[in-house]
C-alpha cells in the first residue's frame, strides 16, 4: 500500500513510520505541519524543523505547509495536503496517534472523506510496554518539552533510556503522568534509530524555562555518519 505518514518527528510519529514500514507498505512521502499557534491542537511544535533532516535521514520526501494552527480552522489544511496526496496515488495516512480521542477522530474524518485509508498502529497500545520497545529497539529519543508537576528544566534535552524510564514510571505512581506523555505532559525528538541511514547531532541548543514548564529549543542541527 502507498503511504504517507504523519511526521513531527517525535516518538509517536517516528514510530507510525517504523510501523508502517515493518508492515511491508510504501512510504512515498513524511507530512509535517508547522503550526504558527504554538498551543496547536492537532499539531506537534518544539522542533519541528528538524524533520527536515529527520526525512533526509530516512531518505523519504518531506512535504511541509504552514498553518495558523487556529482549532478546527487547522483541519483545512491537513485536508488541502491529504488531498494533494490521493492525487498523487496515496492509499493511506499514517498517525502516531495513542489516546487522543480528540486526534484521532478529526484524522480519521478527513481521510473518510477522501476515501483514504487510516492507519493509527500504535492506538491503545500499553504505555508501558510502548516505551519499553522503543527503547530496545535502538531509537535515541531526547524530551524538548515538559509541563506537568514533577517535571524541572533538568529534564529538557534528556535521553529516554531505561533510567530515565523508571523515573517517569515514579512519577506517573506520585502525579499520575501518563507514563508516554499522552497528556501533553511532554515532547520528544527523534534523533537516531534503524530506520536512520544517518543520526543527528545537536551543535547548539538553549533550554527556555518558564514557571513550571519549558522547551529546548534546537538552535542547530546536523546529520552525522553513525
Amino acid at each position: 500500500m502507498k503511504t504517507a505518514i504523519l511526521y513531527s518527528g517525535g516518538k509517536d510519529s517516528t514510530m507510525a513510520l517504523y510501523k508502517a514500514i515493518e508492515e511491508g507498505h510504501e512510504v512515498k512521502y513524511l507530512i509535517s505541519l508547522v503550526s504558527d499557534n504554538p498551543n496547536s491542537y492537532m499539531f506537534h511544535v518544539p522542533n519541528i524543523h528538524i524533520t527536515d533532516l529527520l526525512a533526509e535521514a530516512a531518505e523519504i520526501p518531506l512535504i511541509k505547509k504552514v498553518t495558523k494552527g487556529i482549532k478546527e480552522e487547522e483541519l483545512g489544511d491537513l485536508n488541502e495536503v491529504l488531498s494533494d496526496l490521493k492525487d498523487k496515488g496515496i492509499e493511506a495516512i499514517y498517525s502516531g496517534a495513542l489516546f487522543s480521542v480528540y486526534q484521532k477522530s478529526r484524522i480519521d474524518k478527513i481521510c473518510r472523506d477522501l476515501k483514504l485509508k487510516s492507519c493509527a498502529p500504535l492506538w491503545h497500545i500499553d504505555p508501558l510496554e510502548y516505551m519499553e520497545e522503543i527503547i530496545d529497539l535502538g531509537f535515541e529519543v531526547i524530551i524538548t518539552s515538559v509541563s506537568a508537576e514533577g517535571f524541572d528544566e533538568s529534564w529538557l534535552g534528556r535521553k529516554i533510556d531505561r533510567n530515565v524510564l523508571d523515573e517517569i514510571i515514579n512519577l506517573n505512581k506520585k502525579n499520575g503522568i501518563h507514563i508516554g506523555f499522552e497528556g501533553g505532559e511532554a515532547e520528544t525528538l527523534v534523533l537516531d534509530g534503524p530506520i536512520f541511514n544517518k543520526k543527528i547531532k545537536i551543535i547548539e541548543s538553549e533550554k527556555i524555562w518558564d514557571r513550571d514548564n519549558g522547551h529546548y529549543l534546537i538552535k542547530k542541527a546536523l546529520l552525522v555518519d553513525k
